[in-house]
């Protein structure tokens, strides 16, 4: 599944005052193609496009976007209505990709936004400071901003609640995608809360510290792009490595952190990396093994080679059915779609009429099941999940939750029991406005009736105001306590 992080952006600065967003002029009539040409691809070839909605409700949407766009405007505000366009699809894989956008979109509408001077989570509607990048002690870990600029927080989280990407009705992912955490280049709040609240380069607080009873109303400054890459958690995936860590807290605990599955663009051997693991966790006789995927979207199915250690028969992977819309792209749409592998182009005898406009694809006979792995782990094994997990970490723990191979232990995750879509993607490239929009080939169904939402942990565990002050993990203790 390919995640957000799959792509590297140049690091840049403070290089243009806001100001310039709104002199990239687009003409109207000009963007009317750009629009058919979005409609023609979502409508052939998107598998999810009416799980959530109706053909009517696509319809209408379409036509609030022709209104929209068929006026002359700035980029970032044909950027804003796209991305609000594509927010009520409900698939989190569809969207105008910050990684994939040109260099010069990128400058224009990212790389310049003024950005809090510190990172934060959403407790609810909540915004609690999580890293104080400022110099002001009252903006120390724990802190509550209750306005920005005269706005009030919860009124900025719905605001951007409706840019935000997730499957379904999965509002945990949208809020956490809304979080300021350093666990991304580009992050999701930074976009649009620049695009739409168009801040300067101080902001106007009130915040309320950690263990007063006041509200202290004053301004910080702004930090740029490359201050807050600067503060990221794990910095980029590289040939290195991708953050992967076998530590062992305890003689009998084992504990495998894995903050980023995307390893499309790098030549570390992360199966290497597992092999050597379970060796020594085997060497060592842990009895427990905590698997700690929070923050990671997915990217790679390395989940799978990881169940291939849990288990000692064959097992199919999920309970659900692949479906695509096509069995070769139309010709008018191949100049518009970019891709890492142009075999998606055609699936030929791989795709099978099913009606209702879809297509069974079947998989390689080894691509339907994992097979056992040795060392086989026996012990207790407890997964770390939150609603970051929407892809192939979703997948990962929904096997292991379905199966019965373990525990899930965090806060809910993203991604959604109703499937979703991913697997293979086309980079749709809108020659008018030169912006591009992700398009999911291949759609994941259920066999059964399913809920409208992510997995449910067997042990619900969150951070307080408390803890995130003190810099507790209270759900890695009680993994390590159990």
């Amino acid at each position: 599944m390919l995640s957000r992080r799959t792509f590297t952006a140049a690091t840049g600065a403070l290089a243009l005052a806001p100001s310039a967003w709104a002199q990239t002029s687009l003409r109207g009539a000009d963007l009317a193609g750009d629009v058919a040409i979005l409609r023609d691809t979502y409508e052939t070839l998107h598998p999810g496009l009416y799980r959530y909605n109706t053909p009517g409700e696509i319809r209408a949407r379409f036509r609030t976007l022709t209104r929209a766009w068929g006026r002359d405007q700035s980029l970032a505000e044909a950027y804003l209505s796209l991305s609000r366009f594509l927010g009520a699809i409900r698939c989190g894989h569809s969207y105008a990709n910050f990684y994939n956008q040109s260099e010069a979109v990128r400058a224009a509408l990212f790389d310049a936004q003024p950005r809090l001077p510190f990172q934060f989570a959403w407790l609810g509607e909540r915004m609690i400071v999580t890293r104080n990048a400022s110099g002001d002690a009252r903006l120390e870990p724990g802190a509550e901003i209750m306005a920005i600029n005269g706005a009030p927080v919860r009124h900025i989280l719905r605001t951007l609640m409706s840019y935000a990407r997730a499957d379904g009705g999965n509002n945990f992912k949208r809020r956490a995608l809304l979080e300021v955490s350093g666990a991304d280049s580009y992050e999701t709040f930074d976009i649009f809360y620049g695009l739409v609240f168009q801040p300067g380069p101080r902001f106007r607080l009130r915040v309320r510290p950690f263990g007063a009873t006041e509200v202290h109303a004053f301004s910080a400054g702004a930090i740029d792009l490359a201050m807050r890459r600067a503060q990221m958690r794990n910095g980029e995936l590289s040939d290195a490595g991708a953050g992967w860590t076998l530590t062992f807290p305890r003689s009998e605990i084992a504990v495998l952190t894995t903050p980023n599955w995307a390893m499309y663009n790098t030549r570390w051997d992360w199966r290497g990396f597992l092999d050597a693991s379970f060796n020594e966790i085997a060497a060592r006789g842990a009895t427990r093994l905590v698997v700690d995927i929070r923050g990671n979207e997915g990217g790679n199915d390395c989940g799978d080679a990881i169940i291939a250690r849990l288990i000692d028969a064959p097992m199919a992977r999920e309970r659900y059915e692949r479906r695509v819309r096509y069995q070769r792209t139309p010709e008018r749409l191949d100049a518009y779609l970019d891709t890492w592998d142009d075999s998606f182009r055609d699936w030929g005898a791989r795709a099978t009429p099913i009606g209702d406009g879809f297509y069974r694809l079947s998989a390689e006979a080894e691509d339907e099941v994992i097979t056992p792995k040795g060392p086989r782990f026996r012990g207790d094994v407890v997964i770390l999940i939150d609603a970051q997990n929407s892809s192939a970490t979703f997948q990962f723990a929904n096997s292991i939750q379905q199966n019965r191979l373990g525990r899930l232990l965090g806060q809910p995750t993203g991604g959604n029991k109703r499937g979703i879509n991913g697997g293979a993607f086309f980079f749709l490239r809108l020659p008018a406005s030169g912006l591009e929009c992700d398009v999911p080939l291949i759609g994941r169904f259920p066999l059964s009736a399913m809920p409208d939402a992510g997995l449910a942990p067997d042990i619900a565990i969150g951070d307080s105001v408390e803890d995130i002050a003190a810099g507790r993990d209270t759900a890695m203790a009680a993994a390590l306590s159990l």
